[in-house]
């Protein structure tokens, strides 16, 4: 697969995740990271959020699997990637995914997708909670 027909076939993707207490303790766990604004309800609630506020870089995972698993290819890897946080994320929020080309260069085969993350739930119009950029390449 040549890095053009890649971004023939990804032209937009969309997916939905969800923040499962099992995703939340597992990327707890994996990062080491306790801090109270996400482990403590009282102290979350303290700074102004209703509830503990979720791991941001859970939606950094979110982008690995995009990459890793929703892309017609196996043969791609992660160059660089950024996220811009706007709202917070809470336990159980469905996050809705939108991957769009951005950028495609075959001289360099790569191809830069523009991210969004909207929150989803019933009846309430998607707001959007994060946005950024992947940048992938084929691997030879």
């Amino acid at each position: 697969m040549t890095i053009a027909e890649l971004a023939e076939q990804t032209g937009k993707i969309e997916h939905t995740y969800q923040v499962t207490p099992e995703v939340y303790h597992a990327f707890q766990l994996c990062s080491g990271d306790f801090n109270p604004l996400h482990t403590d309800v009282a102290f979350a609630q303290s700074k102004g959020f209703n509830d503990c506020v979720m791991y941001g870089n859970i939606l950094n995972a979110f982008i690995s699997h995009f990459v890793g698993m929703l892309l017609p290819t196996k043969e791609v890897m992660i160059q660089s990637q950024d996220i811009s946080f706007h709202k917070p994320v809470f336990l159980n929020d469905q996050i809705a995914l939108e991957a769009t080309v951005d950028t495609v260069s075959e001289a360099v085969g790569i191809i830069e997708f523009k991210l969004k993350f909207r929150r989803i739930s019933d009846g309430v119009k998607p707001e959007l909670v994060a946005k950024g950029h992947v940048q992938i390449g084929l691997l030879k």
